[in-house]
Formats: C-alpha cells, structure tokens, sequence
C-alpha cells in the first residue's frame, strides 16, 4: 500500500522552495506569537491554552493541511502530469494512500511539533497544556490531510474549497452556531486533546466517543473515496 516512488515524488513537490516558505510562515509566526505572550504575560496556563487553542489549532494546523493535503495531488492533476504517474504499474488506492501518507507527516511536521514548542514556550506545559494541544494537531493533522488529499482529487479549486472549510465552517460558524461544532474536525481534536490536559482548560463540544468514531470514519471514508475518483480517472483517460 505504500510506494516509496510515488512517496519520493510527492514529498519533492511538497517541500520545494516555494511551497516550504508558505508551509514555514504560520509556524515561525506562532512561535513569534509566543515568544511575545511571555515576554509581556509571563507564565499563565490559561493564555497558553487561548493561543495554542485560537491560533495553533484553529487556524495553523487547518491552513497547513489545506496546503498539504491538496498539494499532494491537486498541481498533477491539474498540469497533466498525473497521466504519467498513472501510467506506471502502481495500484491507484497505493498511490492515494501513499499520498496521504506523505500529507500526513508533512502536517504533522509543520503543525504538531511549532504546537509543542510554542506551549513549552508559553508555561513550560503546565497542565499538560503543551502536550495536549500537540496531540491535537497530530489527531487533526490526519484527517484535515485525508479530506483535502480527497478535495485535491475531485476538485481543481481544492484550496478554495479547503479555506472555506477551515476558515469559514470551522472558525466562524464553529464558534457562532454551536450545532456547526459537532461536525469539526477541531472539536473531534480537542475532544483528544480534553482527556490529556489537567483541570478544563481544553474542552470540546463533542465526547471522546463521538469524537473517534468521526476521525476513524471521515478518515477512511475520504481516502476510500480518493482512490475511487481516481480509478475512475484514469479510465476516463484510458477510452
């Protein structure tokens, strides 16, 4: 299921020049952010859980997976060049998972590991603030990796639709319409997250048992999916 081809390939177009400087501003500015908070706040657990919470998880790791997710496969299909990449004897659901493989540790670099150095940063984690919202970002990081790798697949604007997604459904309507909550991939994290950190300083909207039956399913079910649309891809190019 995994090919080491496809997956040299995708981490090449990933972390070329340009895209590595876009994957690296939001991280650098996070860690900024919380060279700041200290300097001016001091230690205080609760603004730690505020920044990790409102910018690291909220904002970062969703823009992140966009960037990844959809560019794992969405620039190939675009250009063409994913003919080429079809015509080599590689299973399409290996060269899906391999991709989200690939989307994966490159979200989880970019994301989890500023996460737990800006919580370090903050209040040395205290309350286990540092750790809890560094796994978060790695639970989120897989599937916000698989439903872009998906939107890559079926759509040529899979950013826009992503930054709709993140920024839009997830941080305006996820904090206005509390039902909108229940179908975040941030809350199905936090809910992670809750069961790690002391005392309440992260909560979801969504229980823990919800919460992995959603990841597990949206995970699945999106990478299931890519694959089909690119089956049915290639066929189209084959008649």
């Amino acid at each position: 299921m995994y090919d080491p081809t496809v997956a040299r390939l995708t981490y090449r177009a990933l972390l070329g020049r340009r895209r590595a400087l876009i994957l690296g501003v939001l991280p650098l500015l996070l860690l900024v952010i919380a060279v700041a908070v200290r300097a001016l706040a001091g230690v205080d657990d609760q603004t730690a859980a505020d920044v990790l919470g409102g910018f690291a998880l909220a904002t970062m790791v969703p823009i992140i997976g966009v960037i990844a997710g959809t560019g794992a496969i969405g620039p190939e299909i675009d250009d063409g060049s994913v003919v080429y990449l079809l015509s080599k004897p590689v299973k399409r659901p290996t060269i899906i998972f391999t991709k989200l493989i690939v989307a994966i540790a490159v979200t989880m670099v970019f994301s989890a590991v500023p996460t737990f150095l800006a919580g370090l940063i903050l209040n040395g984690n205290g309350q286990q603030v540092a750790v809890a919202y560094t796994i978060a970002a790695l639970v989120a990081s897989i599937a916000y990796a698989a439903l872009f790798l998906l939107l890559g697949t079926v759509s040529r604007h899979a950013v826009v639709f992503g930054l709709v997604y993140a920024l839009v459904w997830e941080a305006l309507f996820g904090s206005l319409v509390p039902g909108a909550r229940t179908l975040s991939v941030q809350q199905w994290s936090l809910a992670v997250a809750q069961k790690v950190a002391d005392g309440n300083l992260v909560t979801s909207d969504v229980g823990l048992p919800t919460a992995t039956v959603l990841l597990v399913g949206v995970t699945v079910l999106a990478t299931w999916y890519a694959g089909q649309k690119l089956r049915s891809l290639t066929l189209a190019g084959e008649e």
